[in-house]
């Protein structure tokens, strides 16, 4: 800076900069503001987890956080069966859950002698000895996602990926997104105060890598993929799963309804929704918008024109 400042100072009283660092300066005046030309579109990825084969062993919460430089969240047991996460969190991008489906009197011991229980197939009602349900959580990446519709900064966008990516240093920290989410995805950090999410590992997908979850799952719940085969694949695994005697099993998430799109990162499901924490029926408050607005304008409208017969009123 210094010996900028020194070059200019011998340049004649009244001259003007050449052109060519003028224009360098009003390039760097008014770069900030122009838009970069976006990546090329490629191929829409996710996920698709196959609960029926989580053995709980939580690689996929490791890789993530070590891939991520993610901070630990401690040993702190929750007194939820063996889960130490407890939540999806701005540190916690991959969150394995536990959920104990056991009779109160029923003992967490094997099976009498001679009575076998097929590992392969669990069935659709409960057990008599019980069972463990467990799936690895993660953000869903949404087709039409409630958290970038809210965010006032711009900072959430679908990637070239198709996948919801959030950009910190856009993000204000204002939390609509965290409101937004039916799934209880995002949070807000406390070391930075901006919201924080998986990002469906974006650096490694442009090289060409699988993401870290899906590449350190040992039992191949976790799949990665362009979303078009993985919905395939998962519907053969469901037809699979019921030729097999589980009946109960199917897809949530693949497909749109009539108050969510689908998601690029969907189940396979043994249980009702809300069993492993999932709303039952997700909605996207925005779809009402259009009739908030309407109601809204309409209301406006209906207040200024009884003002204004009022004020016609008292004038005579």
């Amino acid at each position: 800076m210094a010996s900028r400042e020194m070059e200019l100072a011998t340049l004649p009283a009244g001259s003007d900069l050449p052109r060519s660092r003028l224009v360098a300066l009003l390039g760097r005046l008014i770069g900030p503001f122009r838009r970069g030309a976006p990546p090329q579109s490629r191929p829409a990825t996710g996920f698709y987890t196959d609960t029926t084969v989580c053995i709980g062993c939580k690689a996929c919460e490791v890789a993530c956080k070590q891939w991520n430089q993610l901070p630990s969240d401690g040993l702190h047991w929750t007194g939820n069966s063996y889960d130490n996460t407890a939540e999806l969190s701005a540190t916690s991008w991959r969150h394995v859950k536990f959920i104990e489906q056991f009779p109160e009197n029923a003992s967490h011991v094997a099976p009498p002698s001679g009575q076998r229980i097929s590992l392969e197939v669990v069935p659709n009602s409960v057990p008599p000895q019980g069972r463990w349900l467990m799936m690895s959580d993660v953000c869903k990446h949404c087709v039409a996602a409630p958290c970038q519709q809210a965010c006032p900064t711009g900072a959430l966008i679908h990637n070239e990926f198709d996948n919801v990516y959030i950009q910190p240093d856009i993000c204000n920290g204002c939390s609509y997104c965290v409101a937004a989410c039916p799934f209880g995805v995002i949070t807000r950090a406390d070391f930075d105060g901006h919201a924080h999410k998986c990002t469906l590992c974006y650096d490694r997908q442009k090289d060409g890598l699988v993401p870290a979850c899906a590449k350190a799952c040992p039992t191949e719940s976790i799949q990665f993929g362009p979303i078009d085969e993985l919905r395939e694949r998962a519907r053969k695994r469901v037809d699979e799963l019921h030729r097999l005697g589980m009946t109960g099993a199917y897809l949530y998430g693949d497909a749109p309804t009539d108050t969510y799109s689908e998601l690029h990162s969907f189940y396979i499901l043994v249980d009702h929704p809300s069993v492993y924490g999932l709303p039952e029926k997700p909605f996207n408050q925005w779809l009402t918008m259009k009739g908030d607005y309407v109601r809204a304008v309409v209301g406006g409208a209906a207040a200024i024109a009884v003002l204004l017969v009022l004020f016609l009123l008292g004038g005579h």
